[in-house]
Parts: C-alpha cells; structure tokens; sequence
C-alpha cells in the first residue's frame, strides 16, 4: 500500500442544479458564498502538489517548532488539513526560512506551496485541501 499527501487547490465553485433558486433569491446566495456558507454550492478540487507520505513527514519536520509545524504537522495526526487565508502569512514565513535546510526536492515542494500560497493570498476565496491518500 501507497501512501501519499494530496494538496488539492480549489479551482472552481457551482451552484447544484438541484438547488436552483428563482431570481428574487440570488442576493441571499450571493451573500451566503460572500461569508462562506456553501448552501447548494459544489466546490471542486484539483491536485496541486502530491509527494509520498513519508517525504511529507521529512519535508514537514525541516520547519521550525511552533504554529506553522503544527499545522502541517496534522495531516498525520487527522489525515488532512485545510489551508485558507488566514494561515497564509504563517505557512509562508516556516517554508521560506525552511529553504536552506531542505533538499533539492523539498525545495521544489516548498515552492510549489509558496505559489498556491500566493494564489490564497491574491484570492480569499481559494483554499488548499491537504489528505493524506492511501492507495
């Protein structure tokens, strides 16, 4: 058996057919997707980054002790996590001090996760499902 870590970033939302609402309601589905309420709203997913479980425990243990390790640190622990906007300053100072302890690989995870991150960072709405997969 496989294992590995899934980060998924959200690539798109659509309300479900099945939920349709006549126009007089849409303020109220514009509003609930505004606060994050997903009332009838199908959000999908698309791998980003995969690297094998045991690489991830690795590439996770080169981040100094404290929230950021913590974090990430919880994929193992709950066998996933989610990354929104509010741990975008955080997760992206650990990666960017981790950089020169890490391996040429890890670099490249490191930096793949900065730049979804940043897509975060330029819209709140997105986020970054991360599982742990078991093939």
């Amino acid at each position: 058996m496989t294992e590995t870590v899934v980060f998924s970033k959200l690539s798109r939302k659509f309300i479900d057919e099945n939920d349709a609402t006549p126009p007089q309601a849409q303020q109220v589905i514009y509003y609930s997707l505004a606060i994050g309420h997903h009332l009838g709203v199908i959000d999908c997913l698309k791998a980003a980054l995969v690297c094998p479980f045991d690489e991830y425990q690795k590439w996770t243990g080169t981040l100094a002790a404290g929230a950021a390790r913590s974090k990430m640190e919880g994929v193992p622990r709950y066998g996933e996590i989610v990354i929104d906007q509010s741990h975008v300053a955080l997760l992206a100072k650990a990666f960017d001090e981790a950089l020169p302890r890490q391996s040429a690989l890890q670099q490249g995870w490191s930096r793949e996760l900065l730049s979804l991150l940043q897509a975060i960072q330029q819209e709140p709405a997105v986020y970054v499902m991360v599982r742990r997969d078991r093939d």
